[in-house]
């Protein structure tokens, strides 16, 4: 492929999206380059406060464990209340939470604070996927989400290059930029970007439609998106367990931890590099065929992981499944917004976002004990079960529910509509500075 043709392909990928898609994207990009908290928590328990590697383990452990209360109640305040007010509220206390830490010291005070900031980084996230769903047409929705997640590992990258100044300016410095790109984010959100959620509907003689009250129990009665967030939960147990495994399956053939440092950053480099050239690939394929795809490049990568013993094998086997988050990620957004009535969006936001935090904090346990008991072996080859069971999932149970092509203005509201595509020359200066949402590190993708 030539440049001219790459060059051609990028533009075709981030043109014709509303203008207010971009503020979104900048507030993703500046979130998370200043996303330090989680990358240097368990270095400033361990290095700087002096606690057990076993109390860093439970406080990370305990941030995935709010994110699970967090994505409910995000979701219900994004149907109730609104997308723009929740976005706002969420980021200023996920904001307050970062600079609680580089205030406290005991060890009760940082373990509330990690919990909170878990709920209120997890509780801003059906805010954004529902945001995008209303305001972006529904043949570029997952373009759109694609672009979103691109943004997020970019803006991750910078904030890792950028927290080797942790050696000079400490940890708490880091903290405090994470609360002040956090609070950053909430400004361009409440003074860029227009509340999204769609009017109550009326009828033809111009009375309010009563919509179907929605909770979280009849989001979980619908049956096919029931299945869906199973088989997410299946596909992101896998996606997690190599951030715990990896580094002890190396580590336990006697490789040292910075060639895990270069193997794991591979990760960052290949989506960052590529997740644009990906979507223009997958751009309009079946949603059934790329889960199912996703999961089984899951399955490959992380159970070629069994047979690899140098650090290029290694490598190798990360770009198998980076390959597949980049296929799986925007498209399981895609799905779950294609799902979701229009009213409920948040609601099924919320519920899908459910699966990530429990992986992230079930599947660093379970590898581990895994890993310290049967051994490196046995969780890859259960990671690369689980692709396949998950494989099969997608391809027989969800055939049905995603066969239809969408209409291309099911997604559309009043919002889409006012706010027309913007060129790209116009949309270039918000995307300069929009930032990747607290979808967290790539363990909460």
């Amino acid at each position: 492929m030539s440049i001219d043709s790459l060059r051609r392909s990028a533009r075709e990928t981030v043109s014709g999206l509303p203008q207010g898609f971009w503020w979104l994207w900048l507030s993703t990009l500046v979130n998370r380059t200043g996303a330090f908290v989680l990358t240097f928590l368990s270095l400033y328990l361990t290095v700087e406060l002096g606690h057990s590697a076993w109390f860093a383990g439970l406080v990370v452990a305990l941030h995935g464990l709010g994110g699970v209360a967090g994505s409910p109640l995000g979701g219900l305040l994004t149907d109730r209340w609104g997308r723009r007010p929740t976005m706002v509220t969420m980021h200023l206390a996920a904001a307050a939470c970062a600079a609680a830490l580089a205030v406290v010291t005991s060890a009760w005070a940082i373990a509330t604070a990690v919990l909170l900031m878990g709920v209120a980084m997890q509780a801003v996230r059906p805010s954004i996927n529902a945001t995008i769903a209303d305001m972006v047409p529904a043949h570029d929705v997952r373009r759109a989400y694609a672009l979103n997640y691109w943004a997020l590992n970019l803006g991750f990258a910078i904030a890792s290059i950028g927290g080797g100044a942790a050696a000079f300016l400490g940890y708490r410095t880091l903290f405090v930029v994470d609360a002040v790109a956090t609070t950053l984010c909430a400004v361009i959100v409440f003074l860029r970007l227009p509340e999204t959620r769609p009017e109550s509907r009326t009828d033809t003689a111009g009375e309010p439609v009563v919509e179907e009250k929605v909770s979280m129990l009849t989001v979980l009665r619908d049956a096919p998106f029931r299945t869906l967030v199973l088989l997410n939960l299946l596909v992101c147990l896998v996606f997690t367990a190599p951030w715990i495994g990896l580094p002890l399956t190396m580590a336990n053939q006697g490789l040292s931890p910075s060639s895990y440092g270069v193997v794991i950053a591979i990760n960052g480099i290949v989506i960052v590099g590529f997740q644009l050239l990906v979507n223009k690939l997958t751009d309009k394929r079946s949603p059934v065929l790329l889960l199912t795809l996703s999961a089984l490049l899951f399955a490959v990568g992380t159970g070629a992981t069994a047979l690899a013993g140098s650090p290029v094998a290694f490598a190798a086997t990360v770009v198998v499944w980076t390959v597949g988050e980049m296929i799986h990620v925007p498209t399981n957004a895609a799905a779950t917004a294609r799902l979701a009535p229009e009213h409920a969006r948040g609601r099924y936001q919320g519920v899908m976002g459910m699966s990530w935090a429990v992986a992230g904090f079930v599947a660093p346990i379970g590898a581990g004990a895994i890993v310290g008991g049967p051994g490196p072996d046995v969780l890859w080859a259960a990671t690369a079960a689980i692709g396949v069971v998950a494989a099969a999932g997608y391809y027989t149970r969800l055939r049905k529910a995603l066969a239809d092509e969408p209409a291309e203005t099911a997604a559309a509201t009043p919002v889409a509509t006012a706010a027309q595509a913007a060129p790209v020359g116009t949309a270039s200066a918000p995307v300069a500075a929009e930032a990747k949402d607290a979808e967290s590190s790539p363990v909460g993708a």
